[in-house]
């Protein structure tokens, strides 16, 4: 596979899992080009931080492949490096795990075009954070769809899906790791028969385009019922900040929880977070109860924004 020239576009820990695959599979890029861990981007009105970042310049530095940053805080944008890009005569550009919409003119500049891995199943849940939004809506299967990219979000023709189910139990990690592992499998499958790609358009009339998360959209609705809270934290727990709510005066995040079958045995009424005895909490939900199995909490020092780190720790 080296003769297929392409750079990869990538800033997240998945990125770094398939980028290593690729190489791994003498699928080796030309040039990777990478985000700062802090950026701007056009939804959120200061920086946001990638809590999912991954740093591949390493990785270049290790195999001797050309590195790029874009960095909008420092205001590097992408077609600041339309004239590289057109320098390597590429077949192609892959985009996993990237944040910027990635302009025509630059799409343009690859045979094959500029395509990208969405961790769904096409059209549903295009935009933002799609398996964090999949876990919080209790869907029982995802996928991952290979496509290449066009001038709207996510919209663009389909190369080839896979599904995948999530189980009950599964935490955002647990998901995010099926997906890199099926990601895998269509990559090899498709770049190593890229002659004989086809692509089938979306039915635009029917896409949604979820908006992205960040760390204030962690705080659980206590009137929601037991079972949307518990899907609520799984979708946000670790490498993710964490679903929160307030106990005695604390911001409490919860890591993990279940659902209570035996509720005569918990005393926690509706939008309640009660402590019984050392090192147990339960939650009353707007219908049901939960036990807290993990929980951090963070103290203020002074303003809302200055958290620090104070108890971590299993409660069962």
């Amino acid at each position: 596979m080296n003769d297929l020239k392409y750079v990869f576009f990538g800033a997240t820990n998945s990125s770094k899992a398939l980028l290593l695959f690729l190489i791994d599979n003498n699928i080796i890029p030309t040039a990777i080009f990478s985000i700062p861990r802090e950026f701007n981007i056009s939804y959120s009105k200061k920086k946001v931080i990638n809590s999912n970042y991954a740093n591949l310049k390493g990785i270049a530095n290790n195999y001797k492949i050309p590195h790029y940053e874009v960095d909008s805080v420092k205001g590097k944008k992408m077609m600041d490096y339309f004239k590289v890009i057109r320098s390597l005569n590429l077949d192609l550009i892959l985009a996993l795990g990237w944040y910027y919409m990635i302009p025509k003119k630059i799409r343009g500049l690859a045979k094959y075009g500029a395509w990208g891995i969405h961790a769904s199943l096409l059209p549903k849940y295009a935009g933002g954070a799609p398996l964090n939004w999949a876990i919080i809506n209790g869907e029982k299967e995802t996928g991952v769809t290979l496509f290449r990219m066009d001038d709207g979000v996510d919209d663009g023709d389909i190369i080839i899906q896979k599904s995948f189910p999530i189980k009950y139990e599964d935490s955002i990690k647990d998901v995010y790791g099926k997906a890199t592992v099926v990601s895998k499998k269509i990559l090899k499958q498709t770049l190593q028969n890229i002659n004989g790609v086809k692509f089938e358009p979306q039915d635009k009339s029917k896409i949604k385009v979820y908006p992205q998360r960040t760390p204030e959209d962690g705080a659980i609705n206590l009137s929601q019922s037991s079972k949307d809270i518990y899907n609520f934290i799984r979708a946000q727990s670790s490498p993710y900040p964490g679903a929160f709510c307030e106990y005695e005066g604390e911001k409490m995040i919860i890591w993990d929880a279940e659902l209570v079958e035996y509720q005569e045995n918990f005393c926690a009424i509706s939008g309640q977070v009660t402590r019984i005895g050392k090192g147990f909490i339960e939650i009353g939900c707007g219908e049901g109860k939960l036990m807290v199995k993990e929980v951090e909490f963070k103290k203020k020092l002074g303003t809302p924004d200055n958290w620090i780190r104070s108890i971590r720790n299993r409660l069962t």
